[in-house]
């Protein structure tokens, strides 16, 4: 745990300011943190439990991969043959499926034990917004698949008509349209733009997260899954399942919206408990970070971030440089 060294007035001064700002910017209802998803709780086509726990294990690895591959992994073949040793509970639903809850810890395990990743089951509640928005049938048709979709990955998602041009009708910039989403209690932005050039269904996507962005063409389920698949991306190889605190050191850091701004991308890191200013010296400001694969989790993160830049080597602490 690391502990704010208070042996300067400067120091003090500077801590409460920033502090101060962080509340200011908590005051608007911003969520970060991401939402727990129920990965190993799935429901599956079928009318007898015990035949369809193979298929029912293959959409979990899934959504507890982040891969799309996970389900015909060679390395995680034993998991689907031996299916019905992880089940805790499962019935029939009525309407022609069954629900299988499984035992998330022995198959993370599992996972693990196999040189795969695990996505933390703690995941950002991404905000879907099409331009131009879809209306009537249009609409609910649009819903419908994404929901789909983003359930069998395991991607909390909602679509809100959320505007993206200001009133002068220039676009908005990625920080202002992750801003609005968070006031809206998301995490993060999947934006997509139709394109006029493709064919018809085709959209220009862009992922908005605190940390990074991505952008890729396809259809609404290539929205969906890319999304899915750069979320789940940052948290890389097989990191430690344990929850571990790390030091974050940061310069340029000049102003108390840089603290914020810092503040709100190390909190929207995947896998992230806890972070919190500890330390500030002039330009430069340490963050305690408690995160779920510690320190390695974080590089991993912000491996392809433009605003926080490793500036330096060696683990302790890690060192950014930050680019308003």
């Amino acid at each position: 745990m690391f502990q704010p060294f208070s042996g300067s007035k400067r120091f003090v001064r500077v801590f409460a300011a920033v502090c101060g700002a962080l509340a200011c910017a908590a005051a608007v209802p911003l969520a970060f943190g991401a939402r727990p998803v129920r990965v190993y709780d799935v429901t599956v086509r079928g009318t007898d439990p015990v035949a369809v726990y193979p298929d029912a294990m293959r959409e979990v690895l899934v959504r507890a991969t982040g891969r799309r591959d996970a389900a015909t992994d060679p390395a995680l073949a034993a998991l689907v043959t031996d299916a019905a040793r992880y089940v805790t509970s499962s019935h029939a639903t009525g309407d022609g499926a069954v629900q299988v809850v499984f035992d998330g810890p022995s198959i993370e395990r599992q996972i693990v034990a196999a040189g795969r990743s695990v996505w933390d089951a703690e995941r950002p509640f991404t905000i879907v917004v099409l331009s131009p928005p879809p209306t009537g049938a249009a609409d609910d048709a649009a819903l419908q698949s994404l929901e789909e979709i983003a359930e069998g990955r395991g991607l909390p998602v909602t679509l809100v008509p959320m505007a993206v041009t200001d009133a002068d009708g220039h676009p908005l910039s990625g920080d202002a349209l992750l801003t609005n989403a968070q006031r809206l209690g998301g995490d993060a932005v999947l934006l997509g733009r139709a394109d006029p050039a493709a064919p018809a269904g085709s959209w220009q996507w862009t992922l908005l997260t605190g940390f990074s962005t991505e952008s890729w063409n396809g259809t609404l389920d290539d929205g969906i899954n890319g999304a899915a698949d750069a979320l789940a991306r940052v948290q890389g190889g097989s990191l430690p399942l344990v929850e571990e605190d790390a030091a974050v050191q940061v310069t340029g850091v000049s102003t108390l919206a840089d603290y914020a701004a810092v503040e709100r991308m190390l909190a929207d890191l995947p896998g992230v408990r806890r972070s919190g200013l500890v330390q500030a010296d002039g330009a430069t400001a340490t963050f305690s970070v408690l995160i779920r694969g510690g320190a390695q989790a974080i590089e991993r993160a912000l491996a392809d971030s433009r605003r926080l830049q490793r500036a330096g080597t060696g683990e302790a602490p890690l060192t950014y440089q930050f680019h308003p």
